[in-house]
């Protein structure tokens, strides 16, 4: 069983910046940051894959960068410039133990554990 725990999330202007950390007990192959805007459904921020690195969404345009010390069993993602539409709760997630097909790797339903979450509000 893999625990996850967020932290990091705020308030901030548009532009401003945040940095995301995730606590996790036990690493994974497939690790990453996901977002839930209100009435929407979630998404995939950026993951980190054992076998090929990182990949990101399309909307994080190098705004967003994700890193992993496995050291401190902690699971970053650092926002800059960010914008309103970043607003959102953001999860720290953990697939389990196995290959994941490239398709598969951006869907929240391909994860089975999940942080809380944190808020991120962006004000413009």
């Amino acid at each position: 069983q893999v625990q996850l725990m967020e932290s990091g999330g705020g308030s901030v202007p548009s532009g401003g910046s945040l940095r995301l950390s995730c606590e996790f007990t036990y690493r994974t192959p497939f690790m990453g940051w996901f977002r839930q805007a209100p009435g929407k459904e979630r998404e995939a921020v950026a993951i980190n894959a054992a076998d090929d690195g990182l990949r990101y969404a399309d909307f994080v345009k190098g705004r967003f960068t994700l890193s992993q010390d496995n050291a401190r069993n902690t699971l970053y993602l650092q926002m800059n410039d960010l914008e309103p539409e970043d607003t959102a709760m953001y999860y720290c997630a953990a697939a389990p133990n196995g290959y994941i097909r490239g398709s598969a790797r951006l869907l929240p339903s391909t994860y089975k554990y999940w942080g809380r979450g944190t808020q991120v509000t962006v004000s413009s």
